[in-house]
């Protein structure tokens, strides 16, 4: 076994974990527009050499809230996929039942926790910043795809989450203090969500033969190409926003340029990151090397 969590260490490490909406981001908070949000290491925005400092600070700042809106937009997939893992099991083991309900209600919670930062966001940045969407239509999408492809890309992205904020944003003392502050409150609870998910994809994939687990990253791999579809059209939608709050005029090629740059940027954050977690391997592994490799050799299109 390439773990050592179980269902009831779970629920207590969530019970210890647990934290209110108002605790993070009470009346009157405000974001500070002087610093960045998002660590340089997801952004990518301070080496474009044609941006001034201002610039790139600015699409650091847009950055942060698609950041936030777009995990909010899965947690809106991983909401109802959690549910309906956890409804067959309603009479079995009480601390599964528990831990399972107790991840949707995080999950419900992280969703409205982020729509409170849009709209605090939105009063103050003085410039609309589109997402991809709606929501509705991005989750039926996902989770027409195999239950077993759906969670590995729950997986994927949970594991994600505890690389970005240990990695690169715990130790940066030049972010916004509020907006740090949103990312360890959600990196928190979500420690406790990628060990519930590393379960239920133990679950979903045991008695599966070669072809069925195979069949499951083919459904995985197709997501992953859904969502980069998206990503490059979020990338779009922030260099609008961009030259919508700064007034900066790009030449076609520079448009073009700052579009691929940002794009690969947004991969790295969503989907490259997380497809080279090591736990993320793990699991893959413990589940097939076949598709442990099978991923390794696509990942290096995202980093």
């Amino acid at each position: 076994m390439h773990h050592n969590f179980n269902f009831r260490d779970v629920l207590r490490a969530s019970a210890r974990a647990s934290w209110e909406i108002e605790d993070v981001l009470p009346p009157g908070s405000r974001l500070d527009f002087s610093r960045p949000f998002m660590p340089e290491a997801l952004a990518r925005t301070a080496a474009i050499p044609f941006l001034s400092e201002d610039e790139a600070r600015i699409l650091n700042q847009i950055r942060g809230h698609e950041y936030l809106a777009l995990f909010g937009l899965v947690e809106e997939f991983i909401l109802p996929f959690v549910l309906d893992h956890a409804r067959p099991q309603l009479n079995e083991d009480d601390h599964r039942v528990r831990a399972l309900l107790g991840f949707a209600s995080e999950e419900a919670k992280h969703i409205h926790l982020f729509r409170q930062f849009h709209a605090l966001f939105a009063g103050s940045f003085g410039t609309p910043c589109a997402t991809i969407g709606p929501a509705e239509a991005i989750a039926a999408e996902v989770l027409r795809h195999d239950p077993l492809a759906v969670a590995l890309v729950i997986l994927m992205i949970e594991w994600m989450t505890q690389n970005h904020y240990v990695d690169s944003v715990r130790d940066d003392s030049g972010l916004d203090p509020l907006f740090k502050s949103l990312l360890k409150h959600h990196w928190m609870e979500e420690a406790q969500h990628a060990k519930l998910d590393t379960l239920m994809v133990e679950a979903l994939a045991e008695g599966r033969g070669e072809a069925a687990i195979d069949k499951a990253i083919d459904g995985f791999l197709e997501i992953g190409k859904f969502l980069d579809d998206g990503l490059r059209a979020q990338a779009g939608m922030n260099i609008d926003a961009f030259v919508a709050a700064t007034g900066r005029r790009l030449s076609a090629r520079e448009r073009r340029a700052l579009e691929n740059q940002q794009h690969q940027a947004l991969r790295w954050t969503y989907l490259g990151s997380g497809m080279i977690h090591p736990k993320f391997v793990a699991s893959l592994a413990a589940m097939s090397p076949a598709a442990r490799d099978r991923i390794a050799a696509v990942a290096p299109i995202f980093a």
